[in-house]
């Protein structure tokens, strides 16, 4: 049997990692300015992390939710005091895609409504209701296409309200940051407005954060740059540092009942050792405020060129969107310089970079930017 060819692989065999270093079968040393996709949030191998795990792992792997776990209720007191959430309460689940399904579906079961309002560019995962609620035909099959979604253009607020105004919408959903869709920030004032215009209308406001979250802009979510509160939050990627974790956070005005949501592996023991590791070595080495520092920094250092049209982003989720393709770039950046990084489309590379960053490992990509840069 071989693998369903559905990736485009570089020609690299990752065996080993440290903190922001990958090593390869080759023994060549890597830096790993994309995280896996954002999911390296402090570091590869952190030594609490593996111990935690390590521990966790010699006591009980896997229950089912039909017993108590403890460990889940720390987790849920854990990021609620890390978010400034303590008053919502947390549904562990297994990715950002799964999260994303779980909102909406949360919404509709809160409002009785079954319409999704979505943005262009976006991106919210790749199972059913997730990927009809992203925008990007190529990646959404005739099954998938029957959910009812309609898509606004990020920033115009009026046409979300034209839609709203209808009636059938159970939640609007918006990423604290554009992560595929090109590092899109919202304007100023627009997540306050989406905020007024769903409870005007009586929708749900669901602030995707699985890539923008976790303390990758600087604050714990993305919206909290905007002061907002929505009703729920997803979360997936960094949660954990790689281990298959996933939650949403829900508002107090929504009722449970028992059945509404269910999953077999979300919130097993392993993801919610993991998880706590992740808040507790993100507390202990000030990597949210690290984040945003380290992100400014390479900012503000980034050389000026005709070919590069645009830096956008906020802490360490950085687009450097260009007047041209990537690919060369991006393969120099690799196979020349030995520098992981990402891309949204054709003419942006994006950086993921774990928390942990240092400014030593910015100045290294810096230089290296430099020279493939010309």
């Amino acid at each position: 049997m071989e693998l369903f060819d559905v990736y485009s692989l570089f020609n690299v065999t990752p065996v080993r990692a440290k903190g922001c270093k990958v090593w390869d079968d080759k023994g060549q040393e890597y830096l790993d300015l994309y995280g896996g996709h954002a999911v390296i949030s402090v570091g590869h191998c952190h030594p609490h992390y593996n111990e935690v795990l390590t521990d966790q792992l010699g006591k009980i792997g896997f229950y089912s939710n039909s017993v108590r776990n403890p460990l889940q209720e720390e987790l849920a007191r854990r990021i609620g005091i890390a978010s400034g959430y303590e008053d919502y309460s947390l549904f562990l689940d297994n990715s950002g895609a799964e999260s994303n399904e779980n909102a909406a579906k949360l919404a509709s079961f809160h409002t009785g409504r079954d319409r999704i309002v979505a943005f262009k560019r976006s991106f919210h995962g790749r199972t059913s209701g997730a990927v009809a609620m992203t925008d990007n035909p190529a990646i959404v099959s005739p099954f998938n296409a029957h959910h009812k979604v309609t898509f606004c253009e990020l920033n115009d607020a009026a046409a979300v309200e034209a839609e709203l105004a209808k009636g059938d919408v159970a939640g609007v959903i918006v990423e604290g940051i554009q992560g595929c869709g090109g590092i899109h920030v919202p304007a100023p004032g627009f997540l306050p407005e989406l905020d007024r215009l769903c409870k005007k209308y009586g929708a749900v406001l669901i602030l995707d954060e699985v890539q923008s979250g976790y303390g990758r802009t600087g604050k714990f979510f993305a919206h909290q740059w905007a002061g907002i509160r929505p009703g729920i939050i997803t979360m997936g990627k960094g949660i954990a540092n790689g281990f298959p974790c996933g939650g949403i956070l829900i508002a107090p005005e929504f009722q449970a009942r028992k059945g509404m949501l269910g999953t077999t592996f979300g919130g097993n023991y392993l993801a919610c050792a993991g998880a706590i590791a992740v808040l507790d070595i993100i507390e202990r080495e000030h990597l949210v405020e690290n984040a945003l520092a380290v992100g400014e920094y390479i900012k503000e250092n980034l050389p000026k060129s005709p070919r590069i049209k645009e830096v956008r982003g906020k802490g360490l989720m950085l687009g450097i969107e260009f007047n041209e393709p990537v690919a060369p770039l991006r393969q120099a950046l690799l196979y020349d310089k030995h520098i992981f990084t990402g891309v949204a489309g054709q003419n942006m590379i994006r950086l993921l970079a774990p928390l942990c960053l240092t400014k030593a490992e910015a100045d290294e990509f810096l230089t290296a930017f430099k020279e493939v840069l010309g």
